[in-house]
């Protein structure tokens, strides 16, 4: 592109923001009322995070045990009906803590328990990673999408109203400094808004995550002594085979 081309360009831009301003566009305008509505999308961010962080915190209470005891009292009644074959009291037994996740995947195991132990072994792990942690881990992703859109956010609006109060005092007009305050307080806030957003919600993700890791090992171990009870017995050794 030679001179004369970009020159004729910026010729027609020009014509086209005088062209804009002359039918009532404002540049100023438009950052003030993006910047006000800021607040409105950090709103929307801040009680989505809220909404994922409850329900995150409500499904991980609600299928693990309250506390490792428990599991092991649960463990110790389950084990003995199982290596017995009975199936219908262990079956009473998990339908009685049905909200949990340990019982809910016994419940699966005995009902599928004639397709063979490495099938059945297969199935738990499919069925931890796609119905146990698959819901926990979206909502999760979720939190750690509005840590990180908070400040995004929050400096989204501190630009746009930083370029509201520029805007004003390049007018040449005389500007009351309360107005420029104005702007300013607004774009201060923003960063505070989005800060206030992403430092509370991430030791709220960390509590998350310690505790879904907790929830998981105790399934996996819990799970661990149920399949023993599956796992074919090993060929017995004859004496005196010659």
């Amino acid at each position: 592109m030679n001179i004369n081309a970009l020159f004729q360009n910026f010729s027609h831009s020009d014509a086209s923001f005088i062209t804009l301003a002359a039918g009532g566009f404002d540049i100023n305008d438009l950052a003030q009322k993006l910047g006000d509505a800021c607040f409105l999308f950090l709103g929307i961010n801040f009680f989505w995070g809220l909404y994922c962080v409850i329900l995150s915190w409500r499904r991980a209470n609600q299928l693990r045990f309250r506390s490792h005891q428990d599991q092991e009292e649960f463990i110790n009644e389950l084990l003995p009906r199982l290596k017995s074959g009975a199936f219908d009291e262990a079956t009473e037994l998990c339908e009685a803590k049905s909200l949990r996740a340990l019982p809910r995947l016994v419940l699966t195991v005995i009902a599928n328990r004639r397709i063979g132990y490495d099938a059945l072994r297969e199935q738990v792990g499919e069925l931890i990673q796609r119905d146990l942690m698959g819901p926990l881990e979206q909502k999760m992703s979720w939190v750690a999408t509005t840590i990180k859109s908070g400040p995004l956010l929050g400096l989204f609006g501190t630009v746009l109203s930083m370029m509201a109060a520029f805007g004003r005092i390049g007018t040449g007009e005389k500007i009351a400094p309360h107005m420029i305050a104005h702007d300013i307080s607004i774009a201060l806030i923003c960063t505070a808004m989005g800060l206030a957003t992403a430092i509370p919600f991430s030791y709220l993700l960390a509590n998350l995550n310690i505790k879904t890791k907790e929830l998981l090992e105790g399934v996996s171990s819990g799970m661990t002594h149920v399949l023993s009870t599956f796992r074919p017995a090993k060929n017995k050794v004859v004496a005196n085979a010659r």
